[in-house]
């Protein structure tokens, strides 16, 4: 059975023998777009990432069972398209709830101890130039008794509220605009944002949740509170995050993903010191990346088995 891996830079040095093992593999570092149809030619399984499978590529893939897509997100791929065809399609779910919550986690303590712009103040000279043994330029809080607000509240958000708990916070979980919840815990959305002093973000990027988080939301937030954002870049209006940052209206934002990935263009939030951001790493431990193989190992013995159920079936 011979399996292609299209993009396997996205899976850094994790060890790509847990599915290489399930027949002939071969790998790819990338594969631009152009690329695509003459590397899956005589694939019966495509392992991909964020390489786009649409009707064009499979029409040259004519030995083409199934594509596994190592991340829980698939919209690479045309899933009305596989269904036609019988094309089955897998994700994995879940493989990086502690990495993301771990993530979570330490932006909230670096940047409720204002830890960037310390280190940038140190490495410029300004605790060389204090007249005293400390430098206390920016405010630091401690976490013990601050209210959490989390929007999204599935296994990672859940995995972040017990971490939080741990460290003392008050977890108020929101209630998304438009959605309907058969609990009655959840408050709504407003006053979380009006209430939390630390508001994470797990839920996915939809028609729904598409700039979430805009001028008015922001406004709604206490001024030293901060934000963190490791799901969808869409989620927040960036234009208006980078005016509340730049205006004091909020503390702080820790970002691991952005609007447009990798982002060419720069952004206005690059020239602000109140603000983290990182290559969308939240889910990349090694754990987490070895969790995830393992995820599409056992899709792809599902399969062999005649047992596995795909995405849209």
């Amino acid at each position: 059975m011979k399996i292609v891996l299209l993009d396997a830079i996205t899976l850094g040095d994790a060890d790509l023998s847990i599915i290489g093992n399930e027949g002939e593999f071969i790998t790819y570092e990338m594969t631009a777009p152009h690329e695509v149809t003459e590397r899956i030619r005589d694939a019966e399984i495509v392992v991909t990432n964020k390489v786009y499978l649409g009707k064009e590529e499979m029409d040259a893939a004519e030995n083409l069972k199934l594509i596994a897509v190592t991340a829980t997100g698939y919209n690479n791929v045309d899933i009305k398209e596989t269904n036609r065809r019988g094309i089955k399609v897998t994700n994995v779910r879940d493989y990086s709830t502690e990495s993301v919550a771990q993530y979570t986690i330490t932006c909230m303590m670096s940047l409720m101890m204002n830890l960037n712009r310390y280190d940038k103040a140190v490495k410029a000279g300004e605790w060389g130039r204090s007249n005293t043994f400390t430098l206390l330029k920016y405010p630091v809080m401690e976490m013990n008794g601050k209210a959490l607000g989390i929007v999204g509240y599935g296994a990672i958000g859940k995995r972040v509220g017990e971490m939080a708990k741990a460290l003392g916070m008050n977890l108020i979980v929101a209630k998304r605009p438009g959605a309907v919840y058969e609990d009655s815990e959840r408050l709504e959305f407003q006053e979380v944002l009006k209430t939390a002093d630390v508001l994470c973000i797990h839920c996915p990027l939809s028609e729904e949740t598409r700039n979430l988080i805009s001028h008015e939301e922001l406004d709604m937030m206490k001024k030293n509170s901060i934000i963190v954002n490791p799901a969808r870049g869409g989620i927040i209006d960036e234009k208006a995050l980078a005016y509340a940052l730049a205006n004091e209206k909020i503390g702080g934002a820790a970002l691991d993903v952005l609007e447009t990935e990798p982002p060419k263009g720069g952004s206005p939030l690059f020239s602000l010191d109140n603000v983290l951001i990182t290559p969308h790493i939240a889910w990349s431990t090694f754990e987490s990346r070895t969790r995830l193989l393992e995820g599409v190992k056992k899709n792809i013995k599902d399969f062999k088995h005649g047992v596995l159920k795909g995405i849209g079936e």
